[in-house]
């Protein structure tokens, strides 16, 4: 399975969208945010997996406004003071806004494509807090979201997601590790405060011993069991919303 990719136009420029269709054509779909480290072969497998499944899954590059760049290595990109100040600054410059207003350009993308049922979204590190977010901003198309060692879901900025759960009527799953300076434990119980008294279906799992990063294949903490049992849960959200809609025929 290979991906195509795409070109979406924003007010801010052209943005690349890697696609990757499913093995048969499917009315659901699922975008990918990417997280620090910008789309690269190891996302391009996990959104193959994904793709597997039954969904078209679209992986958007959130750094597009700053021209073409080099690839970082996940490995070792923190670790290099000048790799680490150049990811730094393109993270910070690629706000929580921007990427929710590119969200309107990648639904409008997989509607042509055909997935024009529900659809779900998932990020890592920091695409986690996009997808929930995305499932606030656009309830009326996402049914699913899921955050994996996502940071500063509960924080007080004001693009805080637990800010927006009475805006969600999506599926939510987040999955945390186990030691995450991103998303303390102070962070995960008002994310389920907030998430319950929104009355939002979901779950909050901590994944013991795991560290920030721990599911992708190119991270220097990958876990090959932790990453495995996320997938499962993945795979169970997705078939139980986005699937399982299809199946019916809505």
């Amino acid at each position: 399975m290979t991906a195509e990719i795409k070109t979406i136009q924003t007010p801010d420029g052209q943005a690349l969208v890697w696609l990757f269709r499913p093995p048969a054509p499917s009315s659901r779909g699922v975008i990918l945010y990417m997280d620090a480290f910008g789309p690269r072969p190891a996302l391009f497998d996990m959104a193959k997996r994904m793709a597997a499944w039954g969904l078209t899954v679209a992986l958007p590059d959130l750094f597009y406004r700053f021209g073409p760049y080099a690839p970082f290595d996940a490995k070792t990109a923190f670790g290099d003071e000048v790799e680490r100040a150049r990811l730094m600054h393109m993270l910070g410059g690629t706000t929580q806004g921007q990427t929710l207003a590119d969200t309107a350009h990648v639904l409008d993308l997989l509607a042509a494509e055909g997935s024009t049922g529900p659809i779900g979204t998932v990020g890592y590190c920091m695409g986690g807090a996009r997808a929930l977010n995305a499932a606030a901003v656009y309830p009326g198309r996402i049914a699913a979201a899921a955050s994996l060692h996502g940071g500063n879901l509960a924080s007080d900025a004001p693009d805080s997601p637990h800010l927006r759960a009475g805006s969600i009527t999506a599926r939510l799953y987040v999955g945390v590790a186990g030691v995450d300076r991103s998303f303390p434990p102070a962070q995960s119980a008002l994310l389920a405060q907030a998430l319950r008294a929104a009355e939002v279906d979901h779950m909050i799992e901590v994944y013991r011993a795991m560290q920030h990063g721990w599911t992708v294949p190119d991270s220097a903490v990958f876990d090959a069991a932790g990453a495995a049992r996320h997938w499962r849960r993945l795979e169970t959200l997705f078939a139980e919303t986005l699937l399982a809609w299809g199946e019916a025929g809505g």
